[in-house]
């Protein structure tokens, strides 16, 4: 083969499916404005697992793969070493599919990516963020009409890509970069033409960076106090085993639904709910249902929680430490939610429980390293505070203005007693309706939330909306909007459509109008804490500091924070938070430190 430089050495077949060929040779290459690239490795954790190869694409229907650690070879073991400079070129762009992941295994390279990012994962999220995938397979088929090869196929019974044949391998990886070129024109375009472009360059891109960022970084575990708890954990489960057995009358598999049913509809002739293929359902809602009437759902509800307590994060958690790092790290997906919150992976930091005994005792095994603390930063009602500002209501607005508590407040005008008269159960109550109407809820639905009848719910909620005539407003208008738009939009003009607003079912429907009611809301915060962290991230990047961002979970974030730096960061953190949007209400986050996650909570 003639040697050509990286980005000569191309294939001309027709896009966006060149059969591109290794180059057996690197050198410089010429000036570029926009690159292509996909990085194929050994599996899909991109923080314990290695760079097998990379593709490059720089005009339409013209790849190259470059093979760097195949089994068999030809490999190029310098590629990474010439192809430096390029990636690090922030003058040149980088066009990729889940970007991130190849910022991240690049990085164990030596590369640390810059420039802008055209993210073709992301933009076909913010396209459609109702869409359940957007892998390249799924993207390209929908837009370009391509059908791509999977990569289980290729792969075959292979262990990793490292044992797949460079020149199998090459087709199929330099696809991968062919087709994000491809799609890159024409997905920007449409993030364009739909106003969704400066949400994707201020925000979405932005956090690419910052999420790689924390990822790297990690978290510590306390191994020794996982192993207390998991044995903790085994005494309640036997206890509540024995217990549940008594209450039978006999021996079965607790986690089998099919052989509770059995015991709770044959044996102990409790009212069934609803059928499954398998049988009456044995779901969360039938049981706290029939636990109304026998102790045995009451106790079977505990066993799940405690069981999944122990096998999701107490005995996971020792698995996914890295072994080179000694820490954790999680991944954080920017294309999975339909509002724009984040989601998290192995593990899911999101569902760890935050309130009650077990919730403490989990957060406590998070830890900081010696030398320094864990600060927890945590928006305080930030989904009331936006809804305040998006329905302009008197009531809620002077209500944050004033520092008044809003569910006390809330509690007084429901209950009509002075608000230092207002007890524990009637802010109970009171909480339940503000953080009920966030989300659309019923009559019906807050009476089962409360426990009371639905004629006194549905009073509570119309006493509500008389006094809050700001937030019926806006919550009909919005409705009005979603039908006439088939969408409804975050302050920033995040868009989630929603199709099953017209739908002739009455359920789908409801549901499609509470969604409708909520996403604007929720996307809001989701948007505003993404702000803050893109600012306080360059804040410590333009820094000497050496505190680290290591998570977010919901409307928190967490840092690692050297002992010497906690006035100062916590000030910064604060100040960058609070300042992240301008609102008709004031923002007001809650800053705590520790040694531990439940200590800085």
């Amino acid at each position: 083969m003639k040697q050509r430089s990286l980005f000569d050495e191309v294939d001309t077949a027709p896009s966006p499916s060149p059969e591109g060929r290794p180059a057996d040779k690197i050198e410089n290459a010429r000036p570029i404005r926009e690159l292509a690239y996909d990085i194929e490795s050994t599996g899909k954790n991109p923080v314990s697992n290695i760079a097998v190869g990379i593709s490059f694409c720089k005009e339409k229907g013209a790849a190259c793969y470059v093979p760097v650690r195949h089994t068999a070879g030809p490999n190029i073991p310098d590629a990474f070493t010439v192809v430096k400079p390029v990636l690090e070129d922030g003058g040149i762009a980088k066009i990729g599919h889940n970007l991130k992941y190849d910022i991240l295994i690049l990085r164990k390279e030596g590369i640390h990516v810059a420039g802008k990012l055209y993210d073709t994962m992301l933009a076909s999220y913010l396209l459609n963020p109702n869409r359940t995938e957007h892998s390249l397979e799924s993207v390209g088929l929908e837009y370009l009409h391509h059908k791509k090869r999977a990569f289980t196929e290729v792969l075959g019974k292979r262990e990793t890509f490292a044992d797949v044949p460079v020149d199998e391998a090459t087709p199929y990886a330099a696809e991968d970069a062919a087709l994000a070129w491809e799609l890159r024109g024409m997905l920007f375009d449409m993030l364009e033409a739909e106003g969704l472009a400066t949400l994707y360059s201020d925000i979405e891109m932005p956090l690419i960076y910052v999420l790689a960022d924390i990822e790297q970084n990690g978290i510590k575990v306390d191994t020794k106090r996982l192993e207390e708890l998991s044995k903790e954990l085994e005494l309640e489960l036997d206890a509540l085993q024995s217990k549940i057995y008594s209450l039978a009358g006999e021996e079965f598999n607790i986690n089998s639904p099919k052989q509770l049913g059995r015991i709770l509809f044959d044996v102990l002739k409790l009212k069934p709910g609803k059928k499954t293929k398998t049988g009456f359902s044995t779901n969360v809602d039938v049981l706290e249902e029939l636990a109304k009437s026998h102790d045995l759902p009451a106790e079977i509800l505990n066993y799940r929680t405690y069981y999944k307590l122990k096998t999701t994060y107490v005995d996971a958690l020792p698995k996914l430490i890295n072994e080179q790092t000694g820490r954790i790290h999680t991944s954080f997906n920017q294309t999975v939610t339909a509002t724009g919150r984040l989601s998290s992976s192995d593990p899911n930091m999101q569902n760890i429980p935050v309130r009650g005994e077990w919730g403490t005792k989990i957060r406590e095994v998070f830890i900081a390293e010696k030398g320094n603390v864990l600060v927890s930063a945590d928006y305080s009602q930030i989904e009331l505070r936006i809804l305040a500002h998006l329905c302009g209501d008197e009531g809620l607005i002077a209500a944050f203005r004033n520092n008044i508590d809003i569910h006390t407040r809330t509690a007084s005008e429901i209950f009509g007693v002075p608000v230092e008269e207002v007890d524990i159960e009637q802010r109970r109550v009171a909480k339940t309706v503000n953080f009920g109407v966030i989300y659309g809820m019923s009559a019906f639905g807050l009476s089962e939330a409360l426990g009371i009848p639905a004629k006194e719910a549905s009073a509570i909620i119309d006493h509500y909306f008389a006094r809050h005539r700001g937030v019926q407003d806006y919550m009909e208008s919005t409705l009005e909007t979603a039908r006439a738009d088939g969408y409804v939009k975050t302050l920033l003009g995040r868009k989630r459509p929603i199709p099953e607003i017209h739908s002739p079912n009455n359920n789908i429907r409801m549901q499609a109008e509470r969604m409708a009611i909520n996403s604007p809301v929720q996307g809001s915060a989701a948007d505003l804490i993404k702000i803050a962290m893109i600012r306080i991230w360059k804040r410590l990047k333009d820094s000497t500091l050496k505190t680290r961002m290591i998570l977010q979970i919901h409307d928190e974030l967490l840092f690692e924070v050297p002992e010497a730096e906690l006035d100062i960061i916590s000030k910064m953190i604060r100040e960058e938070m609070e300042g992240a949007l301008t609102l008709s209400v004031p923002l007001h986050v809650e800053v705590g430190h520790g040694r531990n996650w439940s200590e800085a909570h």
